[in-house]
């Protein structure tokens, strides 16, 4: 079975507020979007990847190792996640099998440990689904009204953080998002098409340090995160 890496990069960046799409950004001296392409094209055990992109959108090819060492394709961004990444399946049809894994990162997470990866594909590599890296909350969290007051405090017993990669059977993915696609439903990863199909993902244990950068004082935690990477090197 083959797994086949998918990185949604289509995203203009108007939420992040700059004037170049979130990303390529640069942290650690490079996008956001070229380290996530570095790990997923050089780490053991990933056979191809697919580059989801804006339409017109060649930036990306300056970040990506000559010679790309696995098979690489493209595809164009949809209007939400997905249906960009639901496009990137269809990419892949007739080369890849219905029991073969389709693991998706997001690109403005550049903070993917290789060991986080690793982890996430050995402890699924027999699972019949699939599942996510997570992490357990550990904040108390409060649930908050309209005007911004908080209302209860929400038990935190059994909560986890959604990251990525999320690894699911390709078939049972593309046939979990065409479902959602189809009813409307907004999924707002690849777990949720999952659990609304039915099916209970597992949570794989992942380092906090996944950062995902959404708003521009993350990518000062991201440099942190690698830079610290470096000098432990």
């Amino acid at each position: 079975m083959s797994v086949w890496a998918v990185i949604p990069a289509a995203g203009s960046g108007q939420r992040f507020g700059a004037d170049i799409p979130k990303q390529y950004q640069a942290v650690a001296g490079k996008p956001m979007l070229a380290h996530v392409l570095e790990l997923l094209l050089t780490a053991p055990g990933i056979d191809g990847l697919v580059l989801v992109t804006a339409p017109g959108d060649t930036r990306w090819r300056d970040w990506v190792p000559e010679p790309a060492s696995r098979r690489m394709f493209t595809a164009t961004g949809g209007a939400t996640r997905a249906a960009s990444v639901r496009g990137a399946l269809a990419a892949l049809e007739g080369v890849a099998a219905a029991d073969d894994w389709a693991l998706v990162h997001d690109a403005a997470r550049p903070c993917l440990a290789a060991e986080d990866l690793a982890k996430l594909l050995g402890e699924l590599h027999d699972d019949p689904v699939g599942g996510l890296l997570a992490a357990p909350v550990v904040d108390t969290l409060k649930r908050g009204d309209a005007s911004g007051h908080v209302v209860a405090t929400q038990a935190r017993e059994g909560l986890w953080r959604a990251l990525t990669p999320q690894m699911f059977r390709y078939g049972l993915l593309c046939a979990a998002l065409d479902g959602a696609l189809d009813a409307g439903v907004d999924v707002t990863d690849e777990a949720c098409a999952m659990e609304w199909a039915g099916h209970a993902p597992r949570l794989v244990n992942g380092g906090v340090d996944n950062v995902k950068v959404t708003r521009a004082e993350d990518l000062a935690l991201a440099e942190a995160v690698l830079r610290a990477r470096v000098i432990k090197s």
